[in-house]
């Protein structure tokens, strides 16, 4: 066994693709064509791949023992010079499959000729890309459940900050913030679930598919499949090789987790300003200006928000590519991996980013409550009060409410403010109680509801997600 890295003849590829061609690709094909240049981020999966069908292929009798023992030590050397970066790749040679394979030609001679036996590129690219994604949404997952924790802990310490819930961006009715935070949990749990959907659909092996049709080999694809972690090998040879469905659904996965993350960045990039002042960051996670010395810039979030962007257009990208692909494969089909990889690695960087930010925010709780004297968020409990207490059809009590929310207009002050007697004026069965109901510790302690803001209710909230999505 030799242990030389030296790089293939760059007219080699008769030698990859057998005697139908007598001379090499052009430097032009070559360019178009290979896709070293970032398959090589599969390497680890392909040499996993190769150790399980020689496994298999030893087993059934097609490889002998001395073979496998030479393949698993040549393979085990090829991922240490990979992951060393003493490995030269070579661009006459495509992709990651032919140069793991030519090396290994090199090291051990004829059992690295033998491995390819009952298989293809075709099936060998599907298998590792699968492979790469299962570990690329384990992490994800992870990510995903660090930043649930990070909300849930900033949601339990503020499950009695008051601030106002808007629509419209217009002040609504008052919540407390750490039920502002767990809308969040809640999404992030969706996200989660629709990547362990895409995980669970994703996880069946298209090794031994070969080409698209199968092989005369007496090979056995369920146990590859069982080697690999697989839940079962492909029904259909030729939906092993031609289906990329399981990575548009991740990256539609992404790209909906990504959207949510855009959103509570742009809360965060609003929630951050002067006008606002309800949550403050350091330095950890804001930026200076080039000429104004006084700013503090939210570009972690505001980086984090337009990332969606760049994850729907890979989305988008992969599915323009498949939209007219007749069965079973085609070169196109070497264009799912840059969007993929691309995707993946914007959303764990959006991921990080914004579990550091959640850890490191500082919350204004004085700001949130100065924010709800205006407004009036506590005239939807008008309106209620008015149904509960004096039997009045909700309609009728929509429009009385109106009434003395533009009569505490004209006076300049908050619901809870105006004289009894001047909303008497308006509806004379008012009492003094419903001065009570106005205030704003009343209206979010009253919505007690299940999932409502009521601090007590969030708290419950709270601990079933921490047991739901912490400690499942």
């Amino acid at each position: 066994m030799t242990d030389k890295t030296t790089p293939p003849s760059q007219n080699s590829a008769s030698s990859i693709w057998g005697g139908r061609f007598a001379g090499g690709p052009s430097q032009l094909m070559l360019d178009i064509n290979a896709s070293i240049s970032y398959d090589k981020a599969l390497f680890r999966q392909d040499i996993a791949g190769s150790r399980a069908h020689a496994t298999m292929l030893q087993a059934a009798g097609i490889l002998t023992a001395d073979d496998l023992a030479a393949i698993t030590t040549g393979l085990a050397q090829i991922e240490t010079e990979i992951a060393d970066g003493i490995f030269t790749f070579s661009e006459a040679l495509e992709d990651i499959h032919m140069n793991v394979e030519a090396r290994l030609a090199e090291l051990i001679g004829d059992p690295a000729r033998r491995l390819h036996t009952a298989r293809s590129r075709n099936d060998q690219v599907a298998t590792d890309i699968r492979l790469w994604l299962r570990d690329a949404i384990d992490g994800l997952d992870d990510q995903l459940r660090a930043l649930q924790s990070a909300l849930l802990t900033q949601a339990d310490a503020h499950a009695e900050t008051v601030m106002p819930g808007y629509t419209h961006l217009q002040t609504a009715q008052p919540i407390t913030f750490g039920f502002h935070l767990m809308a969040y949990v809640q999404m992030m749990g969706r996200d989660r679930s629709r990547l362990a959907d895409c995980r669970k659909r994703m996880n069946e092996s298209p090794l031994g598919a070969a080409a698209l049709a199968g092989t005369s080999h007496p090979i056995d694809r369920h146990q590859t499949a069982t080697l690999l972690g697989f839940d079962r090998p492909m029904e259909n040879a030729m939906d092993a090789v031609s289906a990329r469905d399981f990575a548009v659904e991740f990256m539609a996965a992404a790209a909906i987790c990504a959207t949510h993350l855009s959103r509570l960045a742009e809360e965060i990039v609003i929630w951050s300003t002067d006008r606002f002042t309800f949550i403050s960051l350091s330095d950890a996670f804001t930026t200076g200006s080039s000429i104004m010395p006084q700013k503090r810039n939210p570009d972690a979030a505001e980086l984090i928000r337009a990332k969606p962007g760049r994850i729907i257009g890979d989305l988008v990208s992969l599915l323009t590519v498949l939209k007219g692909l007749p069965l079973a494969y085609g070169k196109d089909m070497q264009e799912d991996k840059e969007p993929v990889f691309d995707a993946e690695a914007s959303l764990a960087v959006c991921l990080a980013a914004m579990t550091g930010m959640i850890d490191d925010m500082s919350v204004n709780q004085q700001a949130m409550r100065a924010a709800l004297a205006s407004g009036h968020p506590a005239a939807t409990d008008l309106a209620d009060y008015l149904v509960s207490a004096l039997k009045m059809p909700f309609r009728d009590a929509h429009h009385i409410t109106g009434r003395i929310v533009s009569l505490a207009d004209t006076h300049h002050c908050a619901l809870d403010e105006l004289p009894l007697s001047a909303m008497q004026e308006i509806e004379p069965r008012l009492d003094e109680a419903v001065q009570t109901v106005l205030s704003i510790d009343h209206c979010v302690a009253a919505r007690n509801s299940f999932g409502g803001t009521a601090p007590d209710e969030v708290r419950a909230r709270i601990a079933a997600a921490r047991k739901a999505f912490l400690e499942g």
